[in-house]
């Protein structure tokens, strides 16, 4: 299966990248084919009111995201606690997604969302983006879903390197990997019933 992995922090080398590294890492090693992570430090969106994404005029990193999710039946999609709540930017993006020209990335896919914090949050900001994309696929009439299990990857810096490699924490490997296989099965069921 194609599963793409955005890490949805604007931050460099953030906790959320190091999320998304390690569910690129678990799913190649379940097997799947993951496009490279699209890392939102990179983001140049613009923001809903100032602008629009261009159909015809993408740069890179615009390309990159949908072109990522267009290919993918899998989105994992990462995002940060900041003072409880996601960052603006990944919020715009998917606002500006929803529009005749992108709307087909809400159509055809399962979208499994991961929380990510340095402490004890994460639940907050997955549920926020479970609403913003399940509200998407809705308002354009697309037929896809988001899986209700999320992830909330605490103290994050304290079980995932830079890279995403596992610092050993059992538990917390173990809590991925269900997560992930949770997340494949689903969009494996919603593909066999379409």
């Amino acid at each position: 299966m194609q599963v793409t992995v955005i890490s949805g922090s604007p931050r460099e080398a953030s906790n959320t990248l190091r999320v998304g590294r390690a569910l690129h890492r678990v799913t190649e090693k379940k097997g799947h084919s993951c496009a490279p992570v699209v890392d939102f430090h990179l983001s140049d969106v613009p923001l809903v009111g100032r602008g629009s994404l261009q159909a015809g005029g993408l740069t890179d990193f615009q390309e990159q995201l949908v072109s990522s999710i267009r290919s993918a039946r899998l989105v994992f999609l990462a995002v940060p606690e900041y003072n409880w709540i996601t960052s603006g930017e990944i919020i715009n993006a998917i606002h500006q997604l929803g529009n005749k020209d992108f709307g087909d990335v809400f159509h055809s896919r399962v979208f499994a969302m991961v929380g990510v914090s340095s402490g004890r949050g994460g639940r907050r900001p997955a549920l926020e983006m479970q609403t913003l994309v399940n509200k998407m696929i809705s308002f354009m009439d697309k037929r896809a879903i988001v899986s209700p299990r999320l992830l909330e990857s605490h103290e994050t810096d304290k079980n995932l390197g830079k890279e995403g490699e596992s610092l050993g924490n059992e538990i917390y490997d173990r809590t991925m990997e269900a997560f992930v296989d949770y997340s494949l099965e689903m969009a494996e069921l919603w593909f066999a019933g379409r």
